[in-house]
């Protein structure tokens, strides 16, 4: 995507030496700095509710358009508190300069793909200037209002446009949990432990937030039948997981290197792999997930960088020591330090009744991003390791993230063990899988002592 960079601001990056990055040394990717401070409060007072997932510290990335505009094209936002600043309306009334001013430009195209393309330095540089601009301080915080939206007037999109789609399989503990079910003898593989495992999703199919969930239909096969019949599935799913944007590419036939992978990413939004179990079963051998996952993917509106991450990072999940380490070329002291990110996420459910009746959405799950066997960072490593060119707006998905924990499954095949123990729910029914009318709903949040919370949003889905 680097032909997608202005030239101006081509020009403006490289003629500043400071603002170079390094290329044999290491970045130190989690430094903190003044965009961190958890004392920073903004004039838009919703931003300093200590329950907002969008204060100040936090400042993501979307695209929105306004529901009652006749116009059909996506601009491009940062979310703070319950209101959006339109970048295009910023840009506009010039309240960025340098490169922020031209990363601005690039942010708010209806699509982010050119602005995850120009790399750390310039969107650390408007992170910076779109920090000061909010803060409560600020002498142009009038001329600023002027470019806010509420998110109650908008509808989102996918941040960026979705070239290719890989869900991996992070999670040991899904994984154990899941081969349990199939291969009570032997439930991990034997190159789990090496290889970080993903299969390539449908691009096609990654809608945002909020984007209906139609029944998939499939062959199924029941068991003791002779033969498979097509039907609609019945054991619809979702999976808690969190996506990975890509940022800058890498040349087709040039691997990243694991002290670079990094700089290869933008940030992180929520993501629900929704699959359909029973047509899983019976198509994924020899070859992995096929119609059973390419129906849809649903993705959160809006993207966290790594940089507005730092204070929440956390070191590569402890091993047995029976367990092989990572090889060489997955392995440095960054990613074993620092190269995880302590990330509550939550499942919940909403079923048609309890819609009606008001009743608040009842909690499947509770798991931490920390837990994770593998890091984002050895995702994509790993998957330009044999020369494969990511590209901007590439999406990885972790795949389905579950705790040591009985209340810390990331799925409802695991929750309810293949649909044997089916779960009890407030209103009086009962689910082993997904029913039409559910709503399903994935949070996350990082929060710890010392900082200021910042969410995630929520990422959703109502089966018909």
């Amino acid at each position: 995507m680097s032909s997608d960079i202005p030239s101006d601001l081509s020009s403006e990056l490289s003629s500043d030496s400071n603002q170079q990055l390094p290329t044999s040394a290491p970045v130190v990717h989690a430094q903190l700095n003044e965009t961190h401070d958890p004392s920073l409060k903004s004039w838009v007072q919703s931003a300093n509710d200590e329950t907002s997932d969008f204060p100040i510290q936090n400042l993501p990335f979307g695209v929105f358009r306004l529901i009652d505009s006749k116009a059909h094209d996506y601009s491009g936002g940062v979310a703070i508190g319950d209101q959006i600043l339109d970048l295009t309306a910023a840009c506009k009334s010039g309240l960025f300069s340098g490169v922020a001013a031209s990363a601005a430009q690039a942010a708010a195209l209806g699509q982010m793909n050119t602005f995850m393309a120009l790399g750390r330095p310039a969107w650390a540089a408007l992170r910076l200037a779109l920090s000061q601009l909010l803060r409560e301080d600020n002498t142009k915080r009038d001329k600023a209002r002027a470019c806010l939206v509420p998110m109650k007037k908008v509808e989102m999109g996918v941040p960026a446009r979705v070239g290719n789609y890989t869900d991996f399989f992070a999670s040991v503990h899904h994984a154990m949990n899941v081969g349990k079910l199939f291969r009570p003898d032997a439930p991990l593989l034997p190159n789990y432990k090496y290889v970080p495992i993903g299969y390539h999703g449908r691009a096609s199919s990654v809608r945002a937030s909020g984007h209906t969930v139609k029944r998939p239909n499939g062959q199924l096969m029941p068991a003791g039948a002779a033969a498979p019949h097509v039907g609609q599935s019945q054991r619809l799913d979702y999976e808690l997981e969190m996506g990975v944007w890509i940022g800058p590419g890498n040349v087709l036939g040039e691997p990243i290197a694991i002290a670079d992978a990094e700089d290869h990413i933008f940030g992180l939004c929520l993501l629900n792999d929704w699959s359909a179990r029973d047509v899983q079963g019976w198509e994924y051998q020899p070859l992995g997930p096929f119609l059973a996952k390419s129906f849809l993917t649903s993705v959160s509106p809006w993207i966290v960088t790594l940089e507005a991450l730092a204070p929440f990072r956390s070191p590569l999940a402890t091993r047995p020591e029976s367990d092989p380490q990572p090889l060489p070329y997955l392995s440095n002291d960054y990613q074993a330090n620092g190269g995880g990110f302590d990330i509550a996420l939550e499942a919940f459910i909403e079923t048609e009744t309890m819609q009606t009746a008001k009743t608040a959405a009842h909690q499947l799950s509770h798991a931490s991003l920390k837990h994770l066997y593998w890091t984002v960072g050895q995702m994509v490593t790993h998957h330009s390791m044999g020369g494969c060119n990511l590209e901007s707006g590439d999406l990885l998905g972790t795949g389905t993230t579950s705790g040591p924990e009985a209340d810390s499954l990331g799925c409802l095949l695991e929750i309810t063990e293949g649909g044997k123990k089916p779960i009890a729910l407030p209103s009086g029914e009962s689910r082993t899988f997904l029913q039409n009318g559910d709503r399903l709903t994935i949070k996350a949040y990082c929060q710890k002592e010392g900082t200021r919370r910042i969410g995630f949003g929520e990422c959703s889905g109502t089966i018909i």
